[in-house]
């Protein structure tokens, strides 16, 4: 069975940057798309970054420029790496593979001064 395992969220002031892990299960990481999407208090959770197994990625507006998902196929791993991080970006952060409804447990992210 995939089991997607999320870490590296935290507490960080306006301006700083935290790195989001997640190692994800099983032999056909490769093919799959993984995207991060996140979930703040009241809110839907929507989609922050998306990368294929070639390495093409996609942004929320949002986010560009901020963040940066990449991934290492030998590895079974995907990262988002934010920086410049804004308290509207405090929110639980999920790991996702795409069209799979398998998810991650989420990780908080708290950006506050």
């Amino acid at each position: 069975q995939v089991q997607l395992v999320e870490s590296g969220g935290g507490l960080v002031q306006p301006g700083g940057s935290l790195r989001l892990s997640c190692a994800v299960s099983g032999s056909t990481f490769s093919i799959y798309v993984m995207r991060w999407y996140r979930q703040a208090p009241g809110k839907a959770r929507e989609l922050v970054a998306g990368i294929t197994g070639g390495g093409s990625t996609n942004y929320a507006d949002s986010v560009k420029g901020r963040f940066t998902i990449s991934r290492d196929n030998a590895k079974n791993t995907v990262w988002l790496q934010m920086n410049s991080l804004k308290p509207e970006d405090t929110a639980v952060y999920y790991c996702n593979i795409a069209n799979s409804g398998r998810w991650g447990q989420g990780t908080q992210v708290t950006v506050s001064s």
